[in-house]
């Protein structure tokens, strides 16, 4: 018996009897000459058969499970540009209910949730799949970079006994009678390795009990986390999030392949040798100017002002990216470190890519009376944040950092309209299952 052969190998098997096995992705009864489209991991294969070799699938469905075994011909308008011919039928697990799907078709016309409700078998569809192998690429591009970079992978804990930013967007827990939290970020315990590493990433989920039911948000994410030491400010960090963007879609390029590049329809985005950037006032000027839209003395930029000034970066930079520095400090975490120039102002940044937020970042404080002031001016209690600040006591350098959203990133490459397409089995305010 021949070992197993995957549709991606069979260029090199042709003439030879192979054995294939997999899911019942379509069949076509044509009489005489059927076809046969068998699905695995690494694509498809087309298997020709008469009604006799066939006749095993009688009352089986698609998404039956199968075993193939045939020879190898050349077929140019086949799948790969080979097919098998002369096939003998194994069934592994037969399948005798209709999908909730037609996975053969191209378009996919369920609604998102008809999707969610069945993404238990909905994630098989080709263009699903598709996006999942380009966000594994995407996250595989992120630790290359980094690593590249000098920095060290770390794992955090994602049950922690305070908020990290407030208490009003967390999901509390019962930690054994103590009041606990799912963690909103890694961002206390990656500063705290900086003094370890000086430079620290992590790939991890995050928690937001955000009572948002839109296109952008989700209650749960993957969260590409990094922070570095010895910065000399904001700007640091911005030039490490352009290496590190440049280095995730150069990785997608590399891995995907033209089948799943035609399916998403995916346009590589525009970045020019310098991510152009727009200082936070001055962005709602010139929306105001150029635009008509008012967002002057506005402490944070809604989704048309993201718009607006992805619009202007394309423009007049023929950049899909664009970074906007200077937020208001009333609008950043207590642990941001202001300008030293207009205090009102912080040393922190988002990147828009068309149009939409994707990353936040920005230099941290790192002396500990700083860290006292800056709590006290929140009206947090320094007692709560004693192990945090343990580290600042004993010498920590100018650092800062950046996360970005994996579903958002995915979502804006592929131009899909709402990030729970992208996202796996999705938890918003509505859905925890499946």
């Amino acid at each position: 018996m021949p070992e197993r052969t995957l549709a991606s190998e069979l260029k090199a098997s042709v003439g030879r009897r192979v054995r294939l096995q997999g899911w019942l992705h379509n069949l076509r009864k044509q009489g005489k000459v059927n076809f046969l489209i068998l699905r695995d991991r690494t694509g498809f294969v087309q298997a020709v058969a008469s009604p006799g070799e066939i006749e095993i699938l009688q009352g089986l469905q698609m998404e039956t499970v199968l075993e193939i075994e045939g020879t190898v011909v050349e077929a140019a308008p086949a799948p790969g540009g080979f097919e098998l011919q002369n096939i003998v039928l194994k069934i592994i697990n037969p399948v005798t209910d209709v999908a909730p799907f037609s996975f053969h078709q191209k378009e996919f016309n369920a609604s998102l949730p008809y999707f969610l409700d069945h993404a238990a078998v909905g994630q098989r569809f080709p263009r699903q799949r598709a996006i999942l192998k380009l966000a594994a690429s995407a996250v595989e591009g992120f630790r290359k970079t980094l690593r590249s970079l000098g920095f060290t992978e770390i794992f955090t804990p994602k049950i922690v006994g305070s908020a990290t930013e407030s208490g009003a967007n967390v999901f509390q827990i019962d930690y054994f009678g103590q009041p606990a939290y799912l963690a909103q970020s890694p961002q206390f315990y990656k500063q705290i390795m900086v003094g370890v590493f000086e430079r620290v990433f992590e790939v991890a989920p995050v928690f937001r009990a955000e009572k948002f039911d839109t296109a952008r948000h989700v209650n749960e994410y993957l969260s590409l986390d990094a922070e570095m030491g010895f910065i000399e400010n904001h700007f640091s960090v911005m030039d490490a999030v352009s290496t590190v963007i440049r280095g995730m879609l150069q990785c997608i390029r590399e891995n995907i392949s033209d089948e799943d590049r035609q399916l998403l329809e995916l346009e590589f985005p525009a970045i020019p040798d310098s991510i152009p950037w727009i200082y936070y006032p001055e962005a709602q000027e010139m929306i105001f100017k150029r635009y008509g839209i008012d967002a002057r003395g506005e402490p944070d930029l809604a989704p048309e002002h993201e718009k607006a000034i992805g619009r202007w970066a394309k423009e007049e930079h023929g950049s899909d990216f664009v970074f906007v520095p200077g937020y208001p400090m009333v609008k950043r975490p207590f642990y941001t470190h202001p300008s030293s120039e207009d205090p009102r102002f912080s040393n922190s940044f988002d990147l828009l890519f068309r149009g939409m937020e994707l990353v936040t970042g920005g230099q941290r404080l790192h002396r500990y009376d700083d860290y006292v002031a800056a709590l006290e001016r929140a009206h947090y209690p320094v007692e709560s944040f004693k192990e945090y600040l343990e580290c600042f006591r004993f010498g920590m350098p100018p650092h800062g950092g950046f996360a970005i959203g994996l579903e958002r990133f995915v979502a804006q490459l592929c131009r899909l309209d709402n990030v729970k397409w992208v996202t796996l089995f999705p938890r918003d305010i509505n859905r925890l299952r499946p």
